[in-house]
């Protein structure tokens, strides 16, 4: 009997033990399914939660200072908070003279005012930066530029013009998508206040709208690409990509005018004058649009865009713009002449 009872009590313990132990890994396994989605996003909110490490290539731009003051300088009225810039490749254009005669009076100000290191390579920036902003004036040289960050992997932001050709802003945005790597590129007139809300159904859908912005010509590069980017980057905020075909003809005083076809007989008109500006027409009223609201609205969607990942510009749009001006070029070449957009993007990606 003493032994039957021995016998019963280890089997109780054991049994207990066991269920003990059964219990503990169920437990376990439940907590790890409770806290995993919490714990999964706490690299995520670390990343977003600290300033990022951002490196400029060129610093032949005003830009160049005027974001960096904007990101560095939490003193300043327009600061905005998420990154900073830390290093940087100067470049410069020895053909065009707003690069060349600007390049070493900005670099100065930047080393010596905000403490950037200057880098010999794109590659060794990029290897101290956590993304990049590439703001040359020059769009030429912008593909040659992006090829080693985009190999790189790190997020980017383009400054206008993009590229110096049509070619050359297909193919960056073809060797970003196939490296999956995130960059967008615009002009700031897209965030100004009255055009964004627009865009957002303000006047209901867009049926006309007319911008303006000046459009002095730069010689290596086509017409509309050096300034009047500008205006038609309001433009397509406010219409959307898909317009269609483009004739370009002279306003009055023998300015450039350029009159777009969108889907839905939908008009849309960039015109080379002072200032911004614009009007758009929709089917609950009619609004300004094309104002420029400084720099500090775009720096602050560039450094959500670099954090998150996510362009607030799909390559889509940006590069019907591009197309869109391409093709202006192309009805001047053909005296006014409609030129459809497929056509001169097809032509780029052969």
């Amino acid at each position: 009997m003493a032994q039957q009872k021995g016998s019963c009590y280890l089997c109780r313990h054991t049994f207990g033990i066991w269920l003990a132990l059964g219990f503990l890994r169920i437990t376990a396994w439940s907590m790890k399914r409770l806290l995993w989605p919490i714990l999964s996003i706490i690299p995520i909110a670390s990343l977003q939660a600290k300033d990022l490490k951002l490196g400029i290539i060129g610093l032949d731009t005003s830009h160049a200072t005027a974001f960096t003051k904007i990101l560095n300088d939490a003193d300043s009225p327009q600061h905005v908070k998420g990154a900073k810039v830390v290093g940087a490749f100067k470049g410069g254009s020895p053909d065009i003279p707003t690069s060349w005669d600007r390049v070493d009076r900005y670099t100065k100000t930047l080393v010596e005012d905000y403490g950037l290191k200057l880098y010999p390579t794109i590659e060794e920036l990029c290897q101290k930066v956590d993304a990049i902003l590439l703001l040359s004036v020059d769009g030429r040289p912008h593909f040659k530029q992006a090829r080693p960050v985009i190999k790189a992997g790190l997020p980017m932001f383009i400054d206008k013009p993009v590229a110096g050709s049509l070619k050359d802003t297909v193919a960056i945005f073809d060797l970003a998508q196939k490296h999956k790597v995130s960059i967008f590129t615009s002009s700031s007139l897209r965030f100004a206040k009255s055009t964004l809300a627009v865009r957002e159904g303000s006047i209901g859908k867009v049926t006309h709208c007319e911008t303006h912005s000046p459009s002095p010509l730069e010689p290596h590069h086509p017409d509309l690409f050096w300034y009047g980017i500008h205006g038609v980057e309001s433009l397509f905020t406010v219409m959307g990509a898909n317009c269609l075909s483009v004739k370009r003809g002279k306003t009055e005083d023998g300015k450039i005018k350029v009159e777009g076809k969108w889907t839905g007989k939908r008009i849309g008109v960039f015109r080379e004058g002072k200032g911004y500006g614009g009007k758009a027409i929709g089917t609950k009223g009619e609004s300004e649009v094309g104002k420029f609201d400084g720099y500090a609205p775009m720096v602050q969607e560039i450094v959500t865009f670099l954090k998150t990942g996510k362009p607030p510009v799909s390559p889509k749009e940006s590069i019907a713009i591009y197309a869109f001006m391409e093709a202006a070029d192309e009805s001047k070449r053909r005296n006014g002449k409609e030129v459809f957009l497929k056509e001169v993007l097809k032509k780029a990606r052969k």
